[in-house]
């Protein structure tokens, strides 16, 4: 059916109710209107006009009543009120009378006939009109506004593939009614039972306001069911549209990290990076590449994508291109190794950029164990090579990413990481350029770390391998440490070691277990296997020393680190000696610089 087909039904259907209305209100009051006279007529054709004029007004005509509630009833109360109000001032103009019992009848008639002609046609619509057969028995977790638009959506999206036929909500004022015809069960602590009890096939958790902590304590009651557990998308992209309320998203680990995420001032780093020439190691990795599209928002007039594999900057290269085609930004490219010290002196030399963002490393422990001349290589010589390279041509800020494995290093990479920390508090010392690093721990979903390796692992049907069922790490998400790096940049001052607080740590067996169940299986089918501690890991992590940060916030959750003193002619010996050591002996002499263990020549005042 047309609009117009549609409005014309519409309109005549409300022609017949309203003149129905006042005939009928006529012989019910005993009137002296209850025979068609002038007065009668002109009172009826003012009804019927004033009906048509409000409906118009009001927009009564365009509402969509599959979706009726108590603004649509509002609207149909206001449109009738006028209308007899109306009606009332013409029969007082033309009468000196107003029929008070006539009019009241006649408003009680068409308020009945005009609301129920519509909520019958929706009841027989949702009664009759659905086919319920195929779709998905679907537990709500909350009964607020957003578990009822949810519900709403549902029971009208004859689409759609889930049924929503109950809900759970904490509010004990709500258990035992019905919403929408659903029935509110209880709280939490009912999940389980009420999956058994209605043959529950999925469950849909509804609550935007959710905290991290409250979300796993859901999600680990869901998960006592083996029922698909899914989540109400983000805000953010049910308001821009980009997805629709019925899609619904998977569970992800990122949400049980038992914390809320970290948010950054990114308002401050617009005068720090619009319009400017910014530069990123490693920018075919994981953070490197969030990075450049964190720093594309920004719109910078010239990103340098560096890195030494041509696959992964082709990507991130297509990727930004693609999103920001309509903008002036220019994206270019260098495949570099940060080992060959006259190629990132031409880079910077020719680029001059304000602004570099050093994300190149070697970050696998157990790899640079085997390999400690490797990480020299890279995480030392390749941050001084950069760092050089940056302060001879004059760069404003140069931000590396650093590690909480850093902290009391008991590996070849930690180790390389503090190093490369002192190499850059020492260059802030000797040079106009701003020279800050970022320690953070875990970011989950990078290359290398153990999501990846668990979910392929699950997927192969277990087991999923553990190194101990003590170990725990700190996590975070890898916008949210892009972000921090971007924001530790606007910040700087020089010298400062900026360390997020990252709430409490996270118990990698229970993470694999999380995962698991994520994924629809159990911890008995899949198993877990305890394989041992790997050479140079520690069985938890440190983001700092005792009485290493001052107690005071630079910013919310930021942390700046105390001064200490640190050997840089020790740095230097180990680069101009490492080839020719072996690699337990180059091992040592790494751990004996980074924890300060060594017969300092020269001793240079650093944070941190």
């Amino acid at each position: 059916m047309t609009y117009r087909q549609r409005l014309s039904l519409i309109a005549f259907i409300d022609s017949a109710i309203v003149l129905t209305a006042i005939f009928f209100s006529s012989f019910l009051v005993n009137a002296d209107l209850h025979v068609i006279t002038i007065p009668v007529v002109i009172y009826s054709v003012t009804l019927l006009l004033g009906h048509h004029l409000f409906s118009y007004l009001y927009k009564l005509y365009k509402k969509s009543w599959e979706y009726a509630s108590i603004g649509e009833l509002l609207i149909i109360f206001k449109v009738i009120t006028f209308t007899i109000i109306m009606t009332a001032a013409v029969q007082l103009i033309i009468s000196q009378n107003i029929y008070f019992r006539l009019l009241a009848t006649t408003w009680m008639l068409h308020m009945l006939l005009i609301g129920g002609s519509r909520f019958t046609w929706r009841m027989f619509r949702d009664l009759y009109m659905k086919k319920d057969d195929n779709k998905k028995r679907t537990l709500i977790i909350g009964a607020g506004s957003a578990g009822a638009m949810i519900a709403r959506q549902l029971l009208n999206n004859h689409h759609a593939e889930l049924l929503p036929v109950a809900f759970i909500d904490d509010d004990v004022k709500k258990h035992h009614l019905d919403i929408l015809g659903i029935p509110v069960f209880g709280g939490v602590e009912h999940i389980e039972t009420t999956v058994k009890e209605l043959s529950i096939e999925n469950v849909v958790i509804a609550i935007p306001s959710l905290s991290k902590k409250e979300l796993n304590v859901i999600f680990q009651e869901c998960a006592k069911t083996k029922v698909k557990t899914q989540i109400l998308p983000m805000i953010e992209d049910l308001a821009t549209g980009k997805v629709s309320v019925n899609q619904f998203r998977d569970v992800q680990v990122e949400d049980l990290l038992g914390r809320d995420p970290v948010e950054l001032n990114m308002d401050s780093i617009s005068d720090y990076v619009t319009n400017k020439v910014v530069l990123v190691t490693g920018a075919g990795g994981s953070i490197g590449s969030e990075i450049c599209r964190q720093l594309a928002k920004f719109n910078p007039a010239t990103l340098i994508l560096l890195g030494h594999g041509e696959n992964s900057i082709y990507t991130i290269e297509i990727e930004l291109k693609d999103l920001y085609k309509n903008t002036a930004i220019e994206f270019i490219t260098e495949i570099a190794d940060l080992q060959d010290e006259m190629k990132m002196a031409a880079v910077m030399s020719t680029y001059h950029p304000h602004v570099v963002y050093h994300a190149a490393a070697h970050k696998h422990v157990p790899l640079m164990e085997r390999n400690p001349e490797e990480a020299v290589k890279n995480n030392v010589i390749g941050t001084m090579n950069a760092a050089k390279a940056a302060s001879q041509n004059d760069v404003e800020s140069f931000v590396m990413i650093s590690t909480d494995k850093a902290v009391n290093p008991t590996s070849v990479m930690g180790s390389t990481k503090r190093i490369a920390e002192m190499i850059i508090q020492y260059m802030d010392q000797t040079s106009k350029t701003k020279f800050v690093a970022v320690r953070f721990g875990n970011v989950l979903g990078s290359r290398g770390s153990v999501i990846p390796r668990f979910k392929k692992q699950i997927e192969m049907g277990g087991p999923v391998t553990v190194t101990h069922p003590d170990m725990i790490r700190y996590f975070m998400t890898i916008p949210e440490a892009s972000r921090l790096v971007i924001q530790a940049g606007a910040f700087a001052r020089g010298g400062e070691i900026f360390v997020l607080d990252m709430g409490e740590p996270v118990k990698i067996v229970d993470l694999a277990k999380n995962l698991i169940k994520l994924s629809g299986n159990t911890v008995e089918d899949i198993g877990i296997e305890f394989t041992g501690i790997r050479p140079g890991e520690k069985l938890f992590e440190e983001l700092f020393k005792d009485n290493e940060v001052e107690e005071q916030h630079v910013y919310p959750k930021i942390y700046i680190g105390k001064t200490t003193n640190i050997s840089i002619e020790e740095i230097e010996t180990v680069i101009s000696t490492y080839p020719i050591l072996d690699r337990e002996k180059l091992r040592e002499e790494l751990l004996a610089i980074a924890n300060h263990n060594v017969a300092t020549k020269k001793l240079v005042s650093m944070s941190v």
